[in-house]
């Protein structure tokens, strides 16, 4: 059973994800609130795995509740972004906080559901068009640990740096596995080893630090 937080300061859209989700054998809904603020308490009572969580609320917003929530932490709630836009202003340091992906509040149901599994599951959500967006952003404001490349990615054989590269372009492992003439378990091995060694809580970090230390260049073919 997957436990979910709805977090979003209009009580009709936390009423029809409601809705959605307990119609849904193997998801419950275990808690809502309004803002950030109130997240961060009803969290911590409930446990929730997965959190729905609203940008744009009073009080406490939800990027500073999702950076409350994860920082420090490589355990804990996944977190999903809920937004109107199709490139919310803070969507880029959401995920830098630990975020799993993001999704439009237009989104149809189904797809609501599928993406509540796959970050349950430990998977983020980060589409090759999402990812493309969050280079952009960083382009605009590329971040100071760009010219100081961290140190764990000495850590890396050549075929993880590889692997590495590939993620970063927003790639799956089935579409890494075939450009790379390897199978999926051995790229789902690799990416596992990647986000142990640089201590990362998955492929959405995973993006953000290949781009944050120059592994790819943005605008790069890589």
């Amino acid at each position: 059973m997957i436990r979910v937080l709805i977090v979003d300061d209009q009580s009709l859209v936390r009423t029809g994800f409601r809705m959605i989700l307990e119609a849904e054998a193997d998801v419950e809904v275990v808690g809502e609130a309004a803002d950030g603020a109130e997240a961060l308490t009803v969290a911590a009572e409930v446990e929730p795995d997965v959190i729905l969580m609203d940008v744009r609320m009073p009080n406490v917003d939800g990027l500073e509740a999702t950076r409350r929530l994860l920082d420090g932490k490589t355990e804990g709630p996944r977190v999903l972004i809920l937004t109107t836009f199709d490139l919310d202003e803070y969507v880029y340091e959401a995920l830098r906080v630990g975020a799993s992906g993001f999704l439009l509040k237009d989104t149809p149901p189904e797809q609501l559901v599928e993406a509540i599994h796959v970050v349950a599951n430990g998977d983020a959500l980060l589409s090759p068009v999402i990812t493309r967006r969050v280079i952009e952003q960083f382009v605009r404001h590329p971040p100071d640990s760009l010219r100081k490349p961290a140190p764990e990615l000495a850590e890396l054989t050549a075929r993880e740096l590889e692997m590495l590269r590939y993620v970063a372009r927003g790639m799956s492992n089935a579409e890494i596995a075939k450009e790379a003439y390897v199978s999926e378990t051995t790229v789902k091995t690799h990416v596992g080893h990647i986000l142990m060694k640089l201590r990362l809580r998955d492929r959405v970090q995973a993006v953000v630090f290949a781009y944050e230390n120059g592994v790819v260049a943005p605008g790069g073919d890589d």
